[in-house]
C-alpha cells in the first residue's frame, strides 16, 4: 500500500510540475504575443499583404481605377524586356547614380568621421550641423537646391565670371546627373559619418598608438588599422547607401523630374509614372518587382562580400 501511494504522488506531482510548466510557457507566449503581435499585425497589413496583392497585380492589365482585373499572365513581363527602352534607360541612370552616389558619400562621410573623431572643441556642433540635412525632406531639400543650381550659382557666376558656376546645372544631361549625386552627398554624407564615428569609438587607442611609434604614416594607420577594424561599419554604411540610391525618387522627381528629355529619370520615377500618370497599374506593378528583385540580389551580394572582408580582417 505504502508503494502504491508513493507511486500516485509521484505521478501526481510530475503531473502538476508538468501543468506548472505549459501556464508558464502560455504566459511566456502571451507577454511574447502583447510585444510582438502589434507590431507583427502591422507588418503584414503594411507590408507582406500589399506585396502579395502587387505581385498578383503584376499579371494584370488593370488599370488601377476600374474594377475589371484583366489576367495576361507574364505579358507584362514580356513588354518590358522587350518593347520598353525607357525603362531600361532609366535603369542605367539609376545604376550609374548609384555607383557614383555610394562612393562620394562613403568617402565624405568616413572623412568627416575621422576629422570630427578627434579632439576638437567644436565637434559635437559639427556632427550637429553636418548631420542636419538628412533631417530635411527629398522634395524640401530638392526644391532649395534646385534653386541654389538656377539661381544662386547664376548670380555667383556673373558676379565672379568662373565658368563652374555658369553651367547649366539642370539643364544638360551630364551636370544634371552629378547634381542629383551633389545633393545626394550633402544630405546623406551627415548619416553615414554618425556610423562611422560609433565604430571609430570602438577603436582600441592602444593600437593607434603603438603603430604612432612603430613609424606608421596616418594613410597606414588608415588602411591597415582603422578600416579592418570597423569593416561593420562600412558593410552597414554601403547596405543603406545602395538601398537608398537605387530607390531616390522624391530628390530625383524635385530636381529634375527625370529631365531633361528623361535623361535622369530614375527606375522609382518611371514606375511611378507608368501606374498613376499612364494608369497602367499592371505594368507599373511588375516593373516594381523586377526592381525589388535586382536590388535585393545587390544588396545581398554586397553584404555577403563585406562580411566576408570582415572574416578575413
Amino acid at each position: 500500500m505504502d508503494a502504491n501511494l508513493e507511486t500516485k504522488s509521484a505521478k501526481a506531482s510530475t503531473q502538476i510540475k508538468i501543468e506548472s510548466k505549459k501556464k508558464r510557457n502560455w504566459k511566456k507566449g502571451l507577454t511574447y504575443l502583447a510585444f510582438v503581435g502589434p507590431a507583427l499585425l502591422f507588418f503584414l497589413v503594411i507590408q507582406i499583404v500589399p506585396f502579395l496583392m502587387g505581385i498578383y497585380y503584376s499579371f494584370t492589365s488593370w488599370n488601377g481605377v476600374s474594377s475589371a482585373v484583366e489576367w495576361v499572365g507574364f505579358e507584362n513581363y514580356k513588354r518590358i524586356f522587350t518593347n520598353d527602352p525607357i525603362f531600361f534607360q532609366s535603369f542605367m541612370f539609376t545604376t550609374k547614380f548609384m555607383f557614383a552616389a555610394v562612393l562620394i558619400s562613403n568617402l565624405i562621410g568616413f572623412g568627416l568621421a575621422l576629422i570630427l573623431n578627434a579632439a576638437l572643441k567644436t565637434k559635437n556642433i559639427l556632427r550637429t550641423v553636418f548631420f542636419l540635412p538628412n533631417v530635411i525632406g527629398g522634395l524640401l531639400l530638392g526644391f532649395i537646391w534646385q534653386f541654389i543650381f538656377v539661381r544662386g550659382f547664376a548670380s555667383v557666376g556673373e558676379a565672379t565670371g568662373w565658368s563652374f558656376f555658369q553651367l547649366p546645372w539642370l539643364g544638360d544631361e551630364t551636370t544634371a546627373f552629378w547634381g542629383i549625386v551633389i545633393v545626394f552627398a550633402w544630405q546623406i554624407s551627415g548619416y553615414m559619418m554618425v556610423i562611422y564615428i560609433a565604430a571609430l569609438q570602438g577603436v582600441d587607442q592602444s593600437l593607434l598608438e603603438a603603430a604612432k611609434i612603430d613609424g606608421a604614416s596616418t594613410f597606414q594607420t588608415i588602411t591597415k588599422i582603422i578600416v579592418p577594424l570597423i569593416l561593420p561599419a562600412f558593410t552597414i554604411c554601403f547596405f543603406l547607401t545602395i538601398s537608398m540610391a537605387f530607390k531616390i525618387f522624391d530628390l530625383n522627381l524635385s530636381l529634375t523630374g527625370g529631365g531633361p528629355f528623361n535623361s535622369t529619370q530614375s527606375v522609382a520615377i518611371n514606375i511611378y509614372q507608368e501606374a498613376f500618370q499612364n494608369n497602367r497599374y499592371g505594368l507599373g506593378t511588375a516593373k516594381s518587382i523586377i526592381f525589388f528583385v535586382i536590388v535585393a540580389i545587390v544588396t545581398t551580394l554586397q553584404v555577403t562580400a563585406t562580411k566576408k572582408k570582415e572574416v578575413e580582417a
